[in-house]
Order: structure tokens, then C-alpha cells, then sequence
């Protein structure tokens, strides 16, 4: 009986082990089955992401074909007028540090002859080169129309002037224009836009109180000497305490806010600043120009005789306006994405094409629009 049971027991380890080897092949089979579905899925996953990147590919260089002849005649441009950019930062240097108190016509004389002498001495310049080819820029130009900037270049360089200068502009305005101009520039403004007059009680309260919130400030009616409590402002008198800059008015100091701008006017139609006024601030004559003021005397006609018309020029300026800055904006947001992002980070979202095609659309539409307006 024993004997028996032995063998039995020897016949069931023996079936057993090969159970076991069944199970265990099994089990390796049934690993790399599992492992074989996961690499299926991995591949079908990667070909699926592959197909969209491909998909993506393709709309992306329609979408920048589009852009293809312009902006290939942008870097040639470009590149050419590399070799010309100090000649031409010359000319628009000149003319922002020195011509703003003069008439036009002097303006266009003062160009032609820095345009000579330095072709004469050797500095390369682009033929007719101004300062409003250098710092100017159509979209700019059309935000300061709407805002009620005569279109005549006398009041555009004035424009680029009172903008770009680092000292703070004082506008000879005997017909308010420069100041109806501040006036409309600052209604958008989030800080908003404090007006003054040198007579006012509050001035320097409210000076300190636009500096600290980084408000734009418009003080009228000024004359022929300045006060010299605004001495500061002008000269900006700025000193570092920790992580702020400090500005000193009267016995305070306060914060100085970099969001704050500071523009003068005066009504007087010939001033006589002294030499020490005239260093301390950027002398701008906005006296009306006989192309400025035929402009303006259209306007007036049109508004009288067909309101309608006038009514919708400005509309059409206005529209135009916002329709450049979004072309603009746009051009910037593809360039921006395509210099901060690797040809695999671009492809691996719509973000990009959805930029091109929403900006497509728009330049198709701001096309239509402006063949309509012109």
C-alpha cells in the first residue's frame, strides 16, 4: 500500500511540475501578449499624434505661406538698412533733440543738410531718410488721428517728438490742439489723466498724487518762466531707496511711479524761454500749419454741410485704427511663438495655427474693410 501511495505521489509531483511549467509559460506568454498590446497601443497613440502633428504641419506652412513674400521682403528690407541704422538714428536723433521748436519748413531744411554732411563724411543713410520713416509707424500714426492729431507732418513729428524724448515735452499751442490731443490720449487711460493749472491751490498735492499712481498729467496755460517747484519733475530728480526710485517735491519725498507722464502747454503764440528753461524740458511748436488748418476747415465744412459724411470718415479712421493694431498684435504673436518655441513644441498644439488662422481671417476681413474705407 505504501509502495502504491509512493508512486501515486511521484506520478502527482510529476504532473504537477508540469502544470507548473504550463502555468509559468503561460504566464510568460500572457506578459508579453500584455506587453505586445501596451507597444500597439503606445505605436497607434504615437502614429495618431504623428498623423496630428502632420495635420498641424501642413496647415501651419499654409497658414504661413501666406506670410512667405511679405516677410521675406521684410528681412531683405531689413537687412539692407542694418548697414544704414546709424546714419538714420543720426538724422532722427537730431531732429528729436533740436528741431522741435521750429516751423516746418525749417524742419525739412535742418534734414536735408544733416543728410548732406553726413553723406559727405561718409556714414551711410537711406536716400530721403526722415525721422518719421525712422520712429514712426502707420498703426501709431492712425491711434493719434483718432485721438484728434491733425494728419499733417508737422503735428505727426510733433507726435513722435513729444513720445520719444526723454525730457517732458512744453507745446507751444495757441490753438489747443496739443492739448485737445493729451486730453483724448489720456480718456482710455486706466490711471487716467489729471489736468492742472499753475494757479490751482492743490498743484502740488495733485502732482504727488499722480506721480505715486503713475497718472499722465497736463498743466496749461503755462508762461514764459516755469515755477521752480517743478524743478524736480523736470530735471527728474529721481534717487533709489531699495527696489524704488524717490522723487523730492517740496519737503516730501514720494514713490516715483514709471507709468507717470508729464506734458505742458501754453497758449502764447511767440514765448521767449530762456536758455536755462529751454534745457530743462523739449520745446514743441504746434502753431497750426496752413495744411493743418485746410484740413480743418474741411472738417468743418463737411460737418456743417454733410454730418453724415464727417460721421463716418471718422468711423472709417477709427476702424482702420483698431484694425492695424490687430494686424500688428497678430504679427507679433506668431513671431513671438515661433522665436520661444522648438518645431516639436509648435507642432504639438493647435495654439499656433489657431494665431494663424484667426489672423488670416482678420487680415482677409481688414483687407475687404479698408479697399471699402479707402
Amino acid at each position: 500500500m505504501g509502495e502504491k501511495l509512493s508512486i501515486v505521489q511521484s506520478a502527482l509531483a510529476a504532473k504537477q511540475a508540469q502544470v507548473k511549467e504550463i502555468n509559468d509559460k503561460l504566464a510568460k506568454l500572457n506578459a508579453e501578449k500584455s506587453a505586445l498590446i501596451a507597444k500597439a497601443q503606445a505605436l497607434a497613440e504615437e502614429l495618431e499624434d504623428c498623423q496630428k502633428k502632420l495635420h498641424r504641419a501642413e496647415k501651419m506652412i499654409s497658414g504661413l505661406g501666406g506670410e512667405k513674400v511679405r516677410w521675406t521682403e521684410t528681412v531683405s528690407t531689413l537687412t539692407e538698412e542694418e548697414t544704414l541704422l546709424v546714419g538714420n538714428c543720426m538724422i532722427a536723433a537730431g531732429m528729436i533733440s533740436y528741431a522741435g521748436p521750429f516751423v516746418a519748413s525749417f524742419r525739412e531744411e535742418l534734414e536735408g543738410m544733416w543728410r548732406d554732411k553726413l553723406t559727405e563724411l561718409g556714414v551711410k543713410i537711406q536716400p530721403g531718410i526722415t525721422m518719421k520713416k525712422v520712429l514712426g509707424n502707420d498703426v501709431t500714426f492712425r491711434e493719434w488721428a483718432v485721438a484728434g492729431l491733425p494728419s499733417d507732418n508737422l503735428s505727426i513729428e510733433n507726435g513722435i517728438i513729444m513720445f520719444g524724448s526723454r525730457r517732458w515735452p512744453l507745446m507751444i499751442d495757441p490753438q489747443t490742439q496739443a492739448n485737445k490731443f493729451i486730453k483724448n490720449m489720456g480718456k482710455d487711460l486706466p490711471e487716467g489723466l489729471d489736468v492742472f493749472k499753475l494757479s490751482e491751490n492743490n498743484l502740488i498735492r495733485g502732482l504727488e498724487m499722480a506721480i505715486t499712481f503713475g497718472k499722465w498729467v497736463l498743466l496749461e496755460n503755462i508762461n514764459e518762466v516755469l515755477e521752480p517747484t517743478l524743478e524736480p519733475i523736470l530735471l527728474q530728480q529721481l534717487t533709489k531707496q531699495g527696489s524704488n526710485y524717490m522723487i523730492k517735491l517740496g519737503e516730501r519725498a514720494i514713490t516715483y511711479n514709471f507709468s507717470f507722464k508729464f506734458f505742458m502747454t501754453t497758449t502764447l503764440p511767440n514765448p521767449h524761454y530762456s536758455p536755462e528753461t529751454s534745457v530743462k524740458v523739449t520745446l514743441l511748436n504746434f502753431a497750426i500749419t496752413p495744411v493743418g488748418l485746410e484740413e480743418q476747415m474741411l472738417n468743418l465744412l463737411v460737418l456743417l454741410e454733410m454730418p453724415e459724411l464727417q460721421e463716418k470718415k471718422n468711423q472709417i479712421i477709427e476702424e482702420n485704427a483698431k484694425s492695424s493694431r490687430i494686424l500688428y498684435d497678430g504679427e507679433n504673436k506668431i513671431l513671438a511663438a515661433l522665436d520661444e518655441n522648438t518645431v516639436m513644441e509648435l507642432l504639438s498644439t493647435d495654439d499656433l495655427i489657431n494665431v494663424l488662422a484667426e489672423s488670416k481671417k482678420t487680415s482677409d476681413e481688414i483687407k475687404v474693410r479698408q479697399a471699402e474705407s479707402a
